[in-house]
């Protein structure tokens, strides 16, 4: 099956929602696995509402010269723009596929993840740098973020069977994924 905005619906994502209008109260705290996928008819695959001049979904995106997000253990997540153009994945939806565990003393979950990847693409310091070429994307701010609710045991198969449903499909990861998702012992 492919992976995209309406296999992701049927799969049981809900939100879609653009990360410049995301109501954080709004996502629950419970673990899950959330994607950052492209608009539909919006910037990278077109103008909104299917305006005139509207580029092909292979079309490449412009990348911005200096990342958005902040430094993590003293290193810049920018990329030169050849690098990035090389992760670039042509006519795919979904841009990236991350997890949200519970943390050590249960107050993770879907919502702070996800506040904390957007809080990372503002300038702030990360805990981590998972999906921050999504920060050098011109147009970051549009594209969506979806999340599924699921129990803790299930995070790492899920994450690990959308990487490799994705693989399948194109012959490699989501443009920010640069580590495939593996279950331990297998």
């Amino acid at each position: 099956m492919p992976i995209n905005k309406q296999s992701l619906k049927q799969d049981g994502f809900t939100g879609f929602r653009p990360i410049a209008e995301l109501e954080i109260n709004r996502i629950p705290q419970k673990p899950g696995i959330f994607a950052v996928l492209r608009p539909e008819g919006g910037p990278q695959g077109g103008e909104q509402g299917g305006g005139h001049g509207a580029a092909p979904r292979s079309a490449k995106p412009q990348f911005l010269a200096k990342s958005t997000a902040g430094i993590f253990k003293k290193k810049d997540p920018t990329l030169k723009p050849d690098a990035l153009g090389t992760e670039w994945v042509d006519g795919a939806d979904v841009l990236y596929v991350g997890k949200a565990g519970p943390g050590s003393k249960g107050n993770r979950g879907l919502r702070r993840q996800i506040q904390e990847f957007v809080d990372f693409g503002r300038g702030k310091p990360p805990g981590h740098w998972d999906g921050r070429l999504i920060w050098q994307l011109a147009d970051a701010r549009t594209l969506n973020i979806a999340w599924k609710e699921l129990p803790v045991e299930q995070l790492a198969p899920a994450e690990a069977g959308y990487h490799a449903a994705f693989a399948e499909e194109y012959g490699r990861l989501p443009f920010a994924n640069l580590v495939q998702a593996r279950v331990k012992g297998s």
